[in-house]
C-alpha cells in the first residue's frame, strides 16, 4: 500500500479536529470537576470551562494547526475571540431553527450544528485569524 500524501488544508482541517476534541475535553473537564467536585452551579461551571477551551483551543491552533503565522498574539486573539462569538451566535441560531422551528431532535440538530459552526470556525480561523 502506497503512502498518501493528504492537501495541505486536509491536513490542517484534521489537526483543527484533533484541537476540537482536547479543548471540548478541557471545557468539560472544568465543568464536570466545579460542579461535581466543587458544588457550583451549571452556568458559572460551564462559562470557566468555556474560557478554559477556547484558550486551549487558541494555544493549540496557533502553535500547531495554523503555526507559522505572523500575526500578533493580541491581533489573533482579539480575532480568535471575534469568529468564536460569531460561532456561538450561529450555534444558537442554528439549533433554534433546527429544534424550534423545524421540529428536529435536539440531538440531531445539535449534531449538524456542530459540523457547519466546526466548518465556519475552520475557515474563518484559517482565511482571517491565522493567515500570513
Amino acid at each position: 500500500m502506497s503512502n498518501v500524501a493528504f492537501p495541505p488544508i486536509l491536513r490542517q482541517f484534521i489537526a483543527f479536529f484533533i484541537v476540537g476534541i482536547i479543548a471540548a475535553t478541557v471545557h468539560f473537564g472544568i465543568l464536570i470537576a466545579l460542579k461535581e467536585g466543587y458544588s457550583w452551579r451549571f452556568i458559572p461551571a460551564t462559562l470557566v470551562g468555556f474560557v478554559g477551551g477556547a484558550i486551549t483551543s487558541y494555544l493549540l491552533n496557533r502553535n500547531h494547526t495554523f503555526k507559522g503565522t505572523t500575526r500578533s498574539h493580541g491581533s489573533a486573539f482579539s480575532r480568535f475571540f471575534a469568529v468564536a462569538s460569531f460561532g456561538f451566535a450561529l450555534t444558537f441560531l442554528l439549533n433554534y431553527g433546527f429544534n424550534t422551528l423545524l421540529g428536529w431532535h435536539y440531538l440531531l440538530a445539535q449534531v449538524l450544528t456542530t459540523l457547519i459552526v466546526m466548518f465556519w470556525n475552520f475557515l474563518a480561523n484559517r482565511v482571517w485569524t491565522f493567515n500570513r
